[in-house]
């Protein structure tokens, strides 16, 4: 039996979140940078002959139409693949956190399974089909850290310095629609370019510094442990912010700080940046 194992789909941070208007459809307009880290779940990817798609839980129970499964689906019939895969999932990037765990655990199907049923798709096939299960799975199909705009689908590949960080995610988790349907979300920040992006922070020296997250004081309202874990990275000597639209948040980490110290309700996690998704070259770069 052909089989892919350990195969890693790595967790993002929003770097900023700013949301500089509204379309009349009701999709915000926003401005962030994304950029990968080294949490990553991991996933193992076994070839079926009978075109069925299966699934098997290794940490973390998923809901059954998951976009792990859901990837599959679509790519298999997108592609009119008559082999099928079961698929092995060890959940580690916490859900409703915003570093897209999900849509990275979709970005690595598509990408594994490109591989796997020999399809040799591209990297814009692929992201095609990547848009219509999330948003944010043609970043990570992308490979690349970016600067992002619209409503999330203008992505342009940006390097970053090499970083430590860390991590924080309360216990409870955000819904992302909550916060964008909340009324009092700032909704009219100024916009800004991605050559002053590059000039703040050489003025400053630290790009990880630059902007804010809008959604940060209407996720405080809404979930108290965002405000504790703030509160605990302070008493760090470390300033946090809001990644995304879910209750983590994170810190550079410029000094040796005591994870022990943190109230039970928090899991922490000391992270690195990638320089590129581990599965950068896995399909071709162009061509349909």
């Amino acid at each position: 039996m052909q089989s892919l194992y350990d195969i890693p789909a790595p967790a993002k941070l929003n770097l900023f979140l700013h949301i500089t208007g509204r379309r009349a459809d009701g999709y915000h307009l926003l401005q962030s940078a994304f950029m990968l880290i080294d949490w990553c779940d991991t996933l193992h990817f076994d070839l079926r002959q009978d075109g069925a798609i299966s699934r098997e839980d290794l940490t973390t129970p998923l809901p059954d139409d998951d976009l792990v499964v859901r990837a599959a689906r679509a790519l298999q019939q997108a592609s009119a693949c008559s082999l099928g895969v079961h698929i092995g999932v060890a959940k580690s990037i916490p859900a409703q956190a915003g570093m897209g765990g999900g849509s990275s655990d979709a970005a690595s199907t598509l990408l594994a399974l490109n591989r796997l049923w020999k399809l040799n798709l591209s990297v814009r096939v692929l992201s095609r089909l990547g848009l219509g299960l999330g948003a944010d799975v043609p970043f990570f199909l992308g490979g690349h850290h970016a600067w992002v705009e619209g409503i999330g689908e203008q992505m342009t590949p940006i390097q970053l310095p090499n970083a430590r960080f860390v991590v924080v995610k309360p216990a409870a988790g955000l819904e992302t629609r909550l916060i964008f349907s909340d009324p009092a979300l700032k909704r009219d920040s100024k916009t800004a370019i991605i050559s002053g992006f590059a000039a703040d922070a050489h003025a400053h020296g630290n790009v990880f510094e630059y902007g804010h997250n809008d959604l940060q004081a209407v996720a405080q309202c809404l979930c108290p442990g965002v405000t504790q874990a703030l509160e605990w990275l302070q008493s760090q000597g470390l300033r946090g912010r809001m990644t995304g639209s879910g209750s983590a948040v994170f810190a550079q980490l410029l000094h040796d700080i005591d994870v022990t110290s943190a109230p039970s309700a928090l899991q922490v996690k000391l992270c690195s940046n990638l320089d590129v998704h581990p599965l950068l070259g896995w399909a071709p770069s162009d061509g349909e």
